[in-house]
């Protein structure tokens, strides 16, 4: 069963939903998981795609869209997208969206990402209430602001 962690952030500024998504995707690197980002719409692939080059310096994640050939996807360790995740990645899904990701379950591990904008907190209780009655034992992280 899916391992599902929900990470509540203290503000409600998506950037720092997608800056923590850039944090857990470089841990996630170090420890040789694939991880697919999914996004909202084509708009957030490409600020994900950029942020993923300049969010810390020194940074280097290699990472590729959805739309680039699967050729191209097939070695990369972080694929960012807004539609089905690929079949051939199943360690980390982090889910940007305000969407319950399709297929969610083929995942080992599941990182929601929920800051304190109205929309996204309840979508993200809204998600939060269908995998707990799927019986998937959930782990909700409250983040602190940075200092």
């Amino acid at each position: 069963m899916t391992r599902i962690d929900f990470y509540v952030l203290p503000s409600a500024d998506p950037h720092s939903r997608r800056l923590l998504a850039c944090r857990l995707t470089e841990k996630a690197c170090r420890l040789g998981l694939r991880t697919y980002i999914c996004t909202s719409s084509e708009e957030e692939d490409k600020i994900m795609d950029d942020l993923l080059w300049t969010f810390r310096q020194g940074s280097f994640i290699p990472h590729e869209r959805e739309t680039a050939p699967a050729t191209q996807r097939e070695d990369v360790a972080v694929v960012i997208g807004h539609t089905a995740p690929p079949h051939d990645i199943h360690e980390l899904l982090i889910n940007l969206s305000q969407h319950t990701p399709a297929s969610f379950e083929r995942f080992e591990r599941l990182a929601e990402l929920v800051d304190q904008e109205e929309t996204v907190r309840q979508e993200g209780r809204r998600r939060y209430r269908i995998y707990k009655e799927q019986g998937h034992v959930l782990e909700t992280h409250h983040l602190d602001a940075p200092n």
